[in-house]
């Protein structure tokens, strides 16, 4: 008999493009296994997740940027063709913030957990999470929201340098305008181009308070709230190599107890009352050794199979316990469990953990998508390099003479600054 209800499918929704999200693939996987139907909303070409053996069927997704009018179209059409209540499980932030709004339009077709509707968007936005943190006394580090790009250059001065520049709403940024979510600035021009362009971005600019990287000072919390608000599943994890280094996805992860992480995430999602997964990223501080919230997905984090207990239960399958009435196994928390990004960390890939490990491409029992990935890598791999090297062949411009005055139509070499910010 399958720990979880069969009888009850599984719809995964994502509107990001990225064809290597590995969290995907782990959702369907551990759905699948447990004798879930799983269906995936997602744009699933030239990915490995739709090689998966559990994908039941694929379907086509909501535009990246949709609105919330187009995804619940694409919902009810999806529930359609299920012909059944599903649980429905977003992937990313911009659908899980649709769907705590569509909730009351999407019940019964979907199962969803019943909290506020505007909750998940609250704590995903990067500016209303620091009123968060500060209402709740959850450490986050020093934010300012600069009101013009003045006020930008004279923040980042405030701050002090480096600091880190974040777009309040990410899930809003157009796609290929070269803007990041966030990244690190060296200089107050920095803050002040970057704030140049809050209308390209659809939601303003904040500048935090640098926290440096090092050892033993990324953490992160996956958990599942249940209907009561009891955090089941889940617990904290190290990021032992992140991709890029020192800022970025979790290469690496460790399950790594930790009682402050722990009491801190617990005591969040009870004040705010969150009902659901949820992925929070913390740094320590190396001065104060108190950790500092930096992110809340309202969502599963893409390394979410880390943490499968004794078990069996990790937060998408508390989801689909709970959402169907079923109780949750008590199971033991599985120390020194590691889990791999094979792509991002290969050599990592071969080496022995004391709790297990888990790869997020490849499985014994569900081969064909690694094969995939490193197909579909090393495609993407040698586009780079090959753009990379276009642009380096391009000949630079010959420089204005010393002795020379540039005149109106000279091009101007670029000052210390600029030369940071490109």
């Amino acid at each position: 008999m399958s720990l979880l209800d069969t009888r009850v499918p599984a719809v995964l929704l994502r509107t990001d493009r990225n064809p290597f999200h590995h969290g995907t693939l782990g959702a369907v996987r551990t759905l699948g296994r447990a004798g879930v139907e799983v269906h995936v909303v997602a744009d699933a070409t030239g990915s490995p997740v739709r090689c998966s053996r559990y994908v039941h069927s694929v379907h086509s997704p909501p535009p990246p940027g949709a609105s919330a009018q187009q995804i619940l179209a694409v919902l009810l059409r999806v529930a359609g063709r299920v012909g059944r209540p599903a649980v429905l499980i977003p992937l990313d932030d911009a659908t899980a913030i649709a769907s705590g709004r569509l909730r009351g339009d999407l019940v019964p077709s979907y199962l969803l957990p019943e909290m506020p509707a505007a909750l998940s968007e609250r704590v995903a936005d990067k500016a209303e999470l620091a009123a968060v943190c500060a209402a709740s006394d959850i450490p986050h580090p020093r934010t300012l929201l600069p009101d013009g790009p003045g006020r930008a250059a004279a923040d980042a001065h405030r701050l002090g340098l480096p600091l880190v520049a974040k777009w309040s709403r990410p899930w809003l940024l157009p796609a290929g305008g070269g803007l990041r979510s966030t990244q690190l600035v060296r200089s107050a021009r920095q803050a002040r181009e970057l704030y140049a362009r809050t209308a390209e971005a659809g939601s303003p600019l904040l500048l935090q308070e640098y926290l440096p990287p090092g050892e033993d000072r990324d953490w992160f919390f996956h958990g599942y709230a249940d209907r009561a608000g009891t955090v089941r599943a889940g617990g904290p994890g190290r990021k032992q190599l992140s991709w890029p280094r020192g800022a970025g996805l979790t290469a690496v992860g460790r399950w790594t107890p930790n009682p402050e992480v722990r009491a801190l995430a617990e005591r969040l999602t009870g004040e705010l009352g969150y009902r659901g997964v949820f992925d929070l990223d913390f740094r320590r501080c190396g001065t104060t050794g108190r950790y500092h919230l930096l992110d809340f997905n309202p969502r599963p984090g893409a390394q979410f199979r880390l943490f499968a207990d004794s078990a069996g239960v990790d937060v998408v399958r508390a989801l689909h316990l709970d959402l169907t009435g079923r109780p949750l196994p008590d199971g033991d928390p599985v120390a020194g469990r590691s889990f791999v990004v094979e792509n991002y960390a290969p050599f990592a890939a071969l080496r022995t953990a004391s709790g297990g490990r888990e790869l997020a491409w490849y499985a014994r029992d569900d081969r064909a998508p690694g094969w995939a990935m490193w197909a579909l890598w090393a495609r993407h791999v040698s586009g780079r390099l090959r753009r990379l090297g276009a642009a380096a062949a391009v000949p630079a411009p010959r420089p204005v003479p010393r002795a020379a005055a540039p005149s109106p139509t000279s091009p101007t070499l670029p000052t210390d600054d600029e030369k940071v910010s490109s």
